[in-house]
């Protein structure tokens, strides 16, 4: 008799478990549709959301100055949307369209419209070919957002006044300023000569231009996966303030985006253009999306 009751009572909470399970995963993709429906894709065979710019193959004896051709002439930027490059080039895999970054030449792509208080997705991973100057250096790309003002206007002389979320080799999440770009970043102090290093525990310090931190922070912590695999990378932009997160991590916490404009004044830079740049390595991109937010999550809220 009880092993009769028993053996019914197991079978009762088997189908509750099953039920259960059922409700769930239809109240998750319910949830996953409902998000799905909210973002924009920017990814398509004919890269219709991006223009391209393209500017050297830069040496490595570079310094910031405008490349010299062999008569000591000036060599000029290649440019915007020039054909014939194949710098970038999209394919198919497993009906998804991917985006190869040859690497070969430093530039971008760059949106076409101007996004304010968003939530960027994308994927990407490593390729095997790396071009001069970074033949033996860690491969390099990244996401430029609230990208303003004209192309060329940085040090490699490429892509435009932004903020940068870099995408390194075990660097990906780290912080880079560009232009006169300025920010704010919970980050440990730089001390000795080690570079200042991002965590959600420390107070805001300024970084960028008139900064007391320097141009560039260190992610809090490695998340990249093995190389050939695929990263998901999410920034969310809302209000000046920023989050890099890397699979899944918030890796680093800014606030007070903005600029020192030519009279010296801070300008908030809240609004702008996304560069996904080309910098001497191969990678591919994949699942690039994008939806607008009015409000941080408690969760994400809590960091600042």
């Amino acid at each position: 008799m009880i092993q009769e009751l028993t053996s019914r009572i197991n079978k009762i909470m088997t189908v509750i478990f099953i039920l259960t399970c059922c409700f769930s995963c239809s109240d998750q993709a319910n949830k996953i549709e409902e998000d799905d429906s909210e973002w924009s894709y920017l990814i398509d065979e004919n890269l219709s959301e991006w223009d391209t710019y393209l500017s050297f193959k830069h040496q490595i004896d570079y310094n910031g100055s405008p490349p010299l051709d062999k008569l000591g002439n000036e060599i000029e930027p290649i440019g915007l949307n020039k054909p014939n490059y194949n710098v970038f080039t999209t394919m198919t895999e497993n009906d998804e369209t991917i985006i190869k970054v040859s690497g070969e030449y430093y530039g971008c792509l760059a949106s076409k419209k101007e996004y304010e208080n968003y939530h960027l997705q994308l994927q990407f991973k490593w390729g095997d070919k790396k071009w001069i100057p970074r033949l033996n250096r860690l491969e390099d790309s990244g996401i430029l957002y609230h990208s303003i003002g004209t192309f060329g206007a940085e040090y490699w002389r490429s892509w435009m006044m932004s903020q940068e979320f870099q995408i390194m080799e075990a660097h990906t999440g780290d912080f880079w300023s560009q232009v006169t770009s300025a920010i704010d970043i919970r980050a440990y102090a730089p001390e000795s000569g080690l570079n200042p290093m991002a965590h959600e525990s420390q107070d805001f310090l300024s970084f960028g231009e008139k900064g007391e931190a320097g141009n560039y922070c260190l992610r809090s912590n490695n998340y990249e996966k093995e190389p050939g695999e695929w990263n998901t990378l999410d920034l969310i932009c809302l209000n000046g303030k920023s989050l890099h997160i890397v699979n899944g991590e918030v890796v680093m916490v800014l606030k007070n985006s903005r600029y020192i404009n030519e009279k010296g004044e801070a300008v908030p830079l809240t609004k702008g253009k996304i560069q996904l740049q080309s910098e001497a390595a191969e990678l591919f991109f994949k699942g690039i999306k994008i939806k607008p937010i009015e409000k941080l999550s408690p969760e994400y809220l809590a960091f600042f």
